[in-house]
């Protein structure tokens, strides 16, 4: 398997990851391939996965959300699930 360097992390974002692996009693490496994997909707096994997201791992990493954050958190998931993957994409400039 391919090694992948992954430059320019932010502080907060590094503190989040060792966080989560503390937590976890996980290797750095194991939460950012867990990250990757469920980010890109790809389980363990190689196969494509379900689009879930784990509410546990979001109030460990942010706190817990009121009842109004986690309804708009997930009607944006939903949204974004079911739009098309050029849609996401950002409009290039012409010079």
């Amino acid at each position: 398997m391919p090694d992948l360097v992954i430059r320019q992390v932010d502080h907060l974002l590094a503190e989040r990851i060792r966080a989560f692996a503390k937590a976890r009693e996980w290797s750095l490496n194991e939460v950012l391939l867990h990250a990757l994997r469920r980010g890109l909707g790809v389980a363990e096994n190689g196969q494509q996965a379900e689009n879930s997201v784990d509410a546990d791992e979001l109030a460990m990493l942010a706190g817990p959300w009121d009842a109004t954050e986690q309804a708009v958190f997930h009607e944006t998931v939903q949204a974004l699930s079911t739009a098309r993957g050029d849609a996401l994409l950002p409009v290039a400039r012409e010079a």
